[in-house]
């Protein structure tokens, strides 16, 4: 088990160190596939900054750090929407639930929502009649489990689609984190990587076109069917170190503090630190900063609160909200429903 352990970290140690000397001295932004990807999920996490890889211990795990669902109890779901700009969405749906010794198995499914927008062309530039609409979607499946008491590993494969009009393209993609619990009380180190996996390339009918490969020539056959040429393009891979740590001041009053440092492959490096505070596990005070240190950032602080509810011995439900500043772009708004049972 321990030489299973290291081959894990090792594993993080190598691949941090492959991307990180490919982004050297280049931000390389706007340069990948799927940026929705990078979106965070959950309005807890969302509250704190982004900083929730080393926390992680709720459905939105799935999305964080597959890793924290090995140490839920029970069963769980969420609902996430995030009202984005330019007046796209986001939905959030995730779940999971823990088979005991076996481990943990969860399952979401994200999807935006862009609405109808008008086709347009240099000839009719009020449009042509014809409407048309993008679509961004990932479905996930997770798997966590503790390899010893304090260790646990997880794992998930997804399915990343997204589509414009008459082109689509589709790639396949693993998460992978851990999780240790420390010696010392009340402090969590975690690790994952994302979106590791193939790259997207679009492709459709809107991809035909017909050509005249002789425009100085009269007679010849001017419309040749031809195929535009698309390139692939690669996932917006992430690498996360993050550090937490609980304590409570009173019995009914508890704090949490959190910090991730990322690595991610079309941008430079950056630290999320985050805070909450909880009283009574009812009511929860959240806030936090992202993109510490990345001067071309927009994201800075981050607000938010949360309450839960329970219902009988083993069902609550939980609501939370978040604000986030995104400088110039305004500002974005998580709601996120949750039940645990």
């Amino acid at each position: 088990m321990k030489t299973l352990i290291k081959l894990i970290l090792l594993l993080f140690i190598v691949v941090g160190n492959t991307f990180s000397q490919a982004v050297k001295d280049v931000s390389k932004k706007g340069t990948v596939a799927a940026p929705f990807l990078s979106i965070s999920q959950g309005a807890r996490a969302t509250a704190m900054g982004s900083a929730f890889v080393s926390l992680s211990d709720d459905a939105s795990a799935i999305f964080w750090n597959p890793a924290g669902l090995a140490k839920l109890q029970g069963s769980g779901a969420m609902f996430d929407r995030t009202t984005w700009f330019a007046d796209v969405n986001y939905n959030f749906v995730s779940g999971y639930i823990n088979l005991g010794d076996i481990g943990t198995l969860g399952l979401s499914f994200t999807s935006s929502e862009y609405g109808d927008m008008k086709v347009t062309t240099i000839d009719q530039p009020e449009g042509t009649g014809e409407l048309f609409s993008a679509t961004d979607a990932v479905f996930a499946v997770s798997y966590a489990m503790n390899l010893t008491d304090n260790f646990a590993i997880g794992f998930t494969p997804k399915i990343v689609y997204q589509s414009i009009w008459k082109m689509n393209a589709s790639a396949i993609a693993m998460d992978l984190g851990v999780q240790y619990v420390t010696p010392f009380d009340g402090i969590v180190l975690a690790m994952s990587i994302s979106n590791f996996g193939t790259k997207m390339r679009l492709s459709g009918t809107s991809n035909g076109v017909l050509l005249d490969l002789d425009p100085t020539t009269s007679g010849n056959n001017d419309k040749i069917p031809g195929n535009i040429q698309t390139e692939d393009w690669a996932l917006p891979l992430n690498f996360r170190v993050g550090l937490g740590y609980s304590f409570r001041i009173t019995d009914e009053n508890k704090v949490t503090v959190a910090l991730d440092a990322l690595h991610p492959s079309d941008n430079f490096e950056s630290i999320n630190v985050g805070a909450e505070y909880g009283y009574n596990d009812f009511l929860f005070l959240r806030g936090g900063y992202k993109s510490l240190f990345l001067e071309t950032s927009e994201e800075s602080f981050a607000l938010g609160f949360g309450v839960k509810q329970a219902l009988l011995n083993n069902l609550a439900i939980k609501f939370d909200y978040a604000y986030q500043n995104f400088g110039r772009l305004t500002n974005i708004q998580k709601f996120t429903i949750g039940v645990v049972f």
